[in-house]
């Protein structure tokens, strides 16, 4: 069965065209025109991927995500018009896998679509439960503990502490994480790593000026402390 796209936008003319461009890449298309009827379509159709338009009437692009990733861990390319770095941000921090300004090349987009796939597909045997001292992480339940205390970690957060969990010792820059959590979409954003690996560190250290779990290694990135 072919992989279906939901389109999420208000302008008419820019679904059809992108339903034209992605049936011809042998894509199943299914449309929304706002964030409303974006919550039934995909609720219904249960899309692959969601190309989605932040500013919509009714119910915006940012809402639908916070509302639609409660409930699925569909793969998300956000579309806008806005150039501002936080809408980025912001957006990617809700989840959103992708992220492409207005106006686009269709075929950049498609291409995007067909990476964002990929990735999705990409499911590496890893185990469901991590453990690091006192820190527990179950991949399957999406939750994290320090000695059965639960921690509250966005979902950048939890990638981000489940990536170096799985690999103790290992050092990874800033580059590697971001393509972790959200490949090609952060593009330019390497610092923002720096601010998850704080508020992290204030979740879960006790004391986060001197580290235990998470270590920086000067000029090179960050390790989960394999001695701990």
């Amino acid at each position: 069965m072919n992989q279906t796209i939901l389109i999420v936008d208000d302008e008419a003319r820019l679904r059809d065209m992108l339903r034209v461009y992605l049936a011809q890449e042998g894509y199943r298309v299914v449309e929304a025109g706002n964030g409303r009827e974006a919550l039934y379509v995909a609720r219904v159709e249960k899309p692959d991927l969601i190309i989605l338009d932040l500013m919509m009437p009714e119910v915006g692009g940012l809402d639908f995500v916070r509302l639609y990733q409660r409930e699925a861990e569909t793969p998300v390319i956000m579309l806008t018009a806005k150039v501002d770095d936080e809408d980025k941000i912001v957006g990617l921090e809700l989840g959103a896998d992708d992220y492409i300004t207005k106006p686009f090349n269709v075929r950049e987009l498609v291409a995007r679509v067909r990476s964002v796939l990929r990735r999705s597909l990409k499911q590496p045997v890893e185990a469901d439960i991590l453990r690091v001292g006192a820190i527990t992480l179950d991949r399957g339940a999406h939750t994290v503990t320090i000695a059965g205390r639960l921690v509250d970690l966005t979902p950048s957060e939890f990638a981000i502490l489940a990536t170096l969990m799985a690999a103790p010792g290992h050092v990874f820059s800033r580059l590697d994480l971001l393509d972790r959590i959200a490949g090609d979409a952060y593009e330019g954003y390497e610092r923002t790593i720096d601010s998850h690996i704080r508020n992290l560190r204030l979740k879960i250290e006790d004391d986060p000026r001197h580290p235990i779990y998470i270590e920086t290694v000067y000029g090179m990135g960050y390790r989960c402390s394999s001695g701990v």
